[in-house]
């Protein structure tokens, strides 16, 4: 589990380590006019939120940090990713059957479900591929080259096989 997040985590390191400050910022692409760098910003808050509750066994992920800088700055991005990539080295196997209790709002208020580190951890990554989906997006209106072909690409979903 772990190097999967490392190995999805470093995709988003190598996007920004080919793109500029103007294109990572850029939010003029509808329908939802969001950045890349607010994606990136968000995937790396809810980690954030991961990290901060698990010491207490209480993870709120509506207590996000929302640093704007991080969505200006490619060079911001890379130190919050290598930060969160740091925490994720030291999760230990024993860590990840750590029961937690998970506070989320869903719509209609908080509310609170037991869980563990480890079930968390795959929500999250999970999250993260589904944002890096729309950054995809937005990367291909922008007209910028992905970094590798699984980008934003859920690795339970088939893939399209050429005729």
């Amino acid at each position: 589990m772990i190097a999967a997040i490392e190995e999805n985590l470093q995709r988003g390191i190598k996007l920004l380590s080919t793109i500029s400050d103007d294109e990572y910022s850029n939010n003029t692409i509808p329908p939802y006019f969001s950045s890349i760098g607010c994606h990136m910003r968000h995937i790396l808050d809810v980690f954030t939120c991961v990290f901060n509750g698990f010491s207490d066994r209480i993870i709120d992920l509506t207590l996000r940090e929302r640093n704007e800088s991080i969505e200006l700055y490619t060079t911001s991005g890379i130190a919050y990713f290598n930060s969160i990539l740091k925490k994720i080295k030291n999760i230990s196997e024993k860590d990840l059957i750590t029961e937690v209790t998970v506070i989320d709002d869903l719509g209609k208020g908080k509310v609170s479900s037991r869980s563990t580190l480890g079930a968390v951890l795959m929500q999250t990554q999970s999250h993260a591929i589904h944002h890096f989906a729309s950054v995809g997006y937005i990367i291909n209106q922008l007209e910028i080259e992905l970094p590798d072909s699984d980008f934003g690409y859920n690795p339970s979903t088939p893939k399209k096989v050429e005729n």
